[in-house]
């Protein structure tokens, strides 16, 4: 039996004058639709208009009434144009989950949710209109905030979206055209004011890219996290808890493990699934080849293995 084609659905989904267009136009001038035929579902007119240069392999199809997003009207409106992936700029009123729960033909897959916002007027929106900003950037993929100054991006940074959203790329869009990664290093995906950061199993992954890579932010503070009991002989005193993790595929498997001491493990089996609470230092450690997160044991218990073994990255 012939498996059913399923077409990819990129929405964009943002407040009006929030980028929407610019970021649509941006992504089309890379050759986006060069050569697929593309359709784009415009939910919302802003000043900016789409640059019909770049329209060539692409069909706009508008709609000012949500009440028109059924699946059927949107899956006739692909087969006339012979689309084989879909653009959506959302309306920034309408709730992004209306559209892919109940108007999305079942062939059409979503498969990347990107949210936009505008620096200055950020504030306002999130205050007046709270429900609607926080489920778009909870549930994006990729985060763009545009027109922003550097005291802008210092108090956005200040907010920590990071604990909104822990999966999405953010990107602060400066108003010289510049980008700056979001996560700069002051920036934590974990509340760090908590006097214990309990790194839930789904987060590992994360958890453990952040504290490598920034490993001053943890210095001192306690975390409680599960793991794999890992005792290498080769590491003397060290032992190395961790999860696999996978990253694209089952023979892209890694053990992401950081360096723990000072707790008699001796009597722990190896892959033994444990608790560990520790104190975090930054300190030399031979395998890291410099300084790095070294973990000051104050306890390791049995616990149940996650429902999900493997870390996805």
């Amino acid at each position: 039996m012939a498996q059913e084609k399923v077409y990819p659905v990129y929405l964009i989904a943002g407040f009006l004058d929030s980028g929407k267009t610019s970021f649509i136009n941006g992504i089309l001038s890379d050759g986006f639709a060069m050569e697929d035929r593309t359709m784009l579902l415009c939910c919302e007119e802003g000043e900016i208009e789409y640059d019909k240069k770049l329209l060539r392999n692409v069909t706009v199809v508008n709609v000012d009434d949500p009440a028109q997003l059924t699946p059927e009207f949107l899956e006739a409106e692909r087969k006339k144009c012979r689309a084989v992936q879909i653009i959506v700029e959302y309306n920034g009123m309408w709730q992004i989950q209306d559209f892919y729960v109940n108007s999305m033909p079942q062939s059409w897959v979503l498969y990347q949710i990107i949210a936009t916002a505008e620096g200055p007027t950020f504030e306002m929106y999130a205050k007046n209109m709270a429900s609607l900003m926080s489920e778009k950037l909870r549930n994006a993929d990729m985060i763009c905030i545009n027109r922003c100054t550097g005291e802008l991006c210092t108090a956005l940074r200040q907010k920590n979206l990071r604990l909104l959203n822990r999966r999405a790329d953010i990107y602060l869009e400066r108003e010289d055209g510049q980008s700056e990664d979001y996560m700069d290093g002051t920036v934590s995906a974990f509340d760090l004011d908590q006097p214990v950061v309990r790194v839930s199993d789904e987060d590992y992954g994360l958890w453990y890219v952040e504290i490598m890579d920034n490993p001053q932010m943890y210095a001192g503070k306690t975390v409680v996290y599960r793991a794999i009991m890992c005792k290498p002989p080769q590491y003397g005193r060290y032992f190395t808890p961790g999860r696999f993790a996978m990253v694209c595929c089952a023979e892209d498997m890694s053990f992401l493990a950081l360096a723990c001491i000072g707790y008699d493990v001796s009597k722990i089996p190896e892959r033994a699934w444990v608790e560990v609470t520790a104190d975090v230092a930054v300190e030399h450690w031979d395998p890291y080849e410099g300084d790095g997160p070294v973990l000051h044991v104050k306890s390791v218990t049995p616990c149940q293995k996650p429902s999900e073994e493997v870390v996805q990255m």
